[in-house]
């Protein structure tokens, strides 16, 4: 029985389409050069069968704070898998999201240290640090492994995909939610077809306007607080 059981499996992998896509992102009406951080993911409908979950490898992915900034702005990891967020600044930080997604709040934590979170659950998750408003970044947790990353010229591919009818959902940290929502569709993957298709989506003037983590506007930086000061 282990020849049939083989000769199947190899079969049904064989079977499994590499996908493709293409990502233009328009501002003011015009061609935006940079089109990476586009997030593109695929998730079952009707009798398509689920996919194995998506799982975290054993390196936690990190979101550095380094310069002002979150280094990535964007990470996806699996629903349930943990990211640490390591301080490498000269001075304090505050990592908070109170939004959609993950809700935490890391509270003060001086340079050199580090903190973790596990996101336990599928969602998108804005990150702003309290003290820096210019910081920002995005954690999009996924139960399915069928996603893709964009990379600048707007590429991306989507691996090993079961023949089947899906959902696609799209991501871009800088296009409004009612045009990704806009931007959502019914895909019917068949081994004789691996390009998704073109996308194209239209960035916001501003990224996702946030107030701190008292829902109150930023106060303008003051040098003497212990926050900017060398710990």
């Amino acid at each position: 029985m282990l020849v049939p059981l083989l000769a199947s499996s190899l079969l049904a992998s064989a079977q499994n389409v590499d996908l493709k896509a293409k990502v233009e992102l328009t501002r003011n009406g015009a061609h935006v050069h940079d089109a990476s951080r586009v997030v593109i993911w695929l998730t079952p409908l009707g009798t398509t069968p689920a996919p194995l979950p998506l799982v975290q490898t054993g390196v936690i992915p990190q979101l550095v704070q380094k310069n002002k900034a979150f280094h990535p702005s964007l990470l996806v990891v699996p629903a349930g898998g943990k990211v640490e967020f390591p301080n490498r600044d000269p001075f304090f930080h505050n990592v908070f999201s109170l939004f959609d997604g993950k809700r935490f709040d890391l509270g003060l934590y001086e340079s050199g240290s580090s903190q973790f979170v596990t996101f336990d659950k599928p969602g998108i998750s804005y990150i702003f640090c309290n003290i820096h408003a210019q910081m920002s970044a995005v954690v999009i947790a996924l139960t399915t492994p069928y996603y893709g990353i964009s990379n600048w010229r707007g590429e991306l591919g989507i691996g090993k995909v079961v023949p089947g009818r899906y959902q696609l959902h799209i991501f871009h940290p800088s296009v409004a939610p009612e045009v990704l929502r806009a931007a959502e569709r019914e895909v019917t993957v068949t081994s004789d077809d691996s390009f998704l298709g073109n996308f194209t989506l239209t960035e916001s003037n501003l990224e996702v306007a946030h107030k701190n983590k008292y829902g109150r506007d930023y106060d303008r930086p003051d040098p003497d607080s212990p926050a900017y000061a060398r710990p």
